[in-house]
């Protein structure tokens, strides 16, 4: 391995740890003592909740391809996947609402256990209802356990400020040091023990099970609206009413969806990008020094959080435009260095400078995720946050299928253009929820549903 690929980890690891050693008490917030047992309950539970989730995703290619599908065969089951999410995912937002967000918490480990059972496998069908189940799963993970958190700290009468802290402590474990962790398990699982391409699956299986348990045991139910009198239909009619009625709302759910579109089509992306030239490089050492990118940008992120300005509204526009140019960089290096012809062979100079722009990228990704999640839970309601935040998954689920559908029918450069303008447009639009963003907050969605009951006194 290249000592470049060394320096770029070593580098980000020093800056990560400096930041997190470095916190005084303008970057600390003071909380109570149960406050801080909620909080690390929620996150050893979100942490072993991410854990199944990651030690998944870097073998689901490999698997597939073990079992002798080819690229075609495999981009169907990757599609199936996320139209499952784009189909199903509102109707099980809408029932964490109703039924209940720990129930749905419940379902989700229960969802993606059996859709790693499917792996074992080697049949089409079998796998391509694994991949429904994971849809489904995935919905329930970006939905249901961050409106429990968010309804669950406003019950229990929790300072709202706290709630940034959990949520830029849970992207730093979950989306940072659990994935590097995951990775290198589910390597030693595969390579080192020789254990075989589902043994990840498998681990995966027992995490999701161990925080189920947990769950069970630990967590008490909420609701968002738990009225009898409302069907899944009107839960859409509501939740569509509130995106459309307020656009504070509208602006977050474009804003969510251009930049989370942007980074699963850069998922796709950087390995071509890297090896244009079938050059070899370490997937799975620049996959951990991506995540410890993240993991600095939400450390950076905790510290902006833990204070009053600049407000997230406000420093977003700023992310927007930093992540817009990284990923401008293949495109100008295209233009700038001269391509190389030799194939094979270790990383280009050109290559350098896009790892480079990526952990840019990836930084802001870790910015992100505590970022919008607060602001989530300062604009949409109560009473459907589930369904709407799977509303926002719609058009993102849209994208990502006509993306995998079309991977190979446009040049790289002009797939990595193309993020950058939803990137810009997204820090535009960022820059209107800033303008509007003192205006009062909507009415409840149900009072604003002209088929809603009215409530008895």
């Amino acid at each position: 391995m290249e000592l470049f690929y060394f320096m770029v980890f070593g580098a980000l690891s020093a800056v990560v740890a400096a930041l997190e050693l470095s916190k005084n008490s303008k970057d600390r917030i003071n909380t109570s003592p149960a406050f801080n047992s909620f909080k690390n309950n929620y996150l050893v539970v979100y942490s072993l909740m991410m854990a199944g989730d990651w030690l998944q995703g870097p073998y689901v290619y490999y698997l597939y391809s073990t079992y002798g599908f080819g690229k075609g065969d495999i981009g169907q089951l990757f599609i199936a996947g996320f139209g499952s999410s784009m189909l199903f995912g509102t109707i099980v937002g809408s029932l964490a609402d109703k039924q209940g967000r720990k129930r749905a918490c419940i379902t989700y480990c229960i969802t993606y256990i059996l859709s790693c059972i499917t792996k074992h496998s080697p049949e089409y069908r079998i796998l391509m209802i694994g991949r429904v189940l994971g849809g489904i799963a995935t919905s329930l993970l970006f939905s249901a356990f961050e409106s429990w958190l968010v309804a669950e700290h406003n019950k229990r009468g929790f300072e709202q400020q706290w709630l940034s802290l959990t949520f830029s402590k849970a992207i730093f474990l979950g989306n940072g040091l659990i994935a590097i962790l995951s990775g290198l398990f589910g390597n030693l699982l595969v390579d080192s023990l020789s254990v075989g391409p589902v043994a990840p699956f498998d681990a995966a299986a027992c995490f999701l099970a161990i925080g189920m348990a947990i769950i069970f045991s630990s967590w008490t139910e909420n609701f968002g609206d738990p009225s009898e009198n409302k069907d899944l239909l009107t839960q859409f009619r509501g939740a569509a009413i509130a995106i459309a009625s307020d656009e504070k709302i509208a602006l977050l759910g474009a804003i969510q969806s251009l930049f989370e579109g942007s980074m699963y089509t850069f998922v796709f992306l950087w390995t071509p990008a890297l090896s244009p030239n079938d050059e070899e490089i370490p997937h799975g050492f620049i996959f951990a020094t991506f995540m410890l990118a993240s993991m600095l940008g939400s450390s950076l992120a905790s510290r902006l959080m833990a204070r009053s300005a600049p407000r997230v509204e406000s420093y977003m526009q700023i992310v927007f435009v930093i992540s817009s140019a990284s990923l401008l960089l293949p495109i100008i290096t295209n233009f700038l260095v001269a391509p190389s012809k030799v194939k094979g062979g270790s990383i280009s100079f050109a290559g350098c400078l896009q790892l480079l722009g990526f952990c840019t990228f990836e930084a802001c990704v870790g910015i992100f995720w505590p970022s919008i999640m607060k602001m989530r839970s300062q604009y949409i309601p109560e009473e459907a946050r589930s369904t709407i935040m799977n509303f926002f998954r719609i058009p993102l689920n849209i994208f990502v299928c006509i993306v995998l559908y079309n991977v190979d029918a446009f040049p790289i450069t002009i797939m990595f253009g193309m993020c950058s303008i939803f990137l810009f447009v997204a820090s535009i639009l960022q820059r209107q929820l800033m303008a509007i963003s003192d205006k009062p907050k909507m009415e409840s969605w149900t009072a604003m549903d002209p088929e809603a009951e009215p409530l008895n006194d």
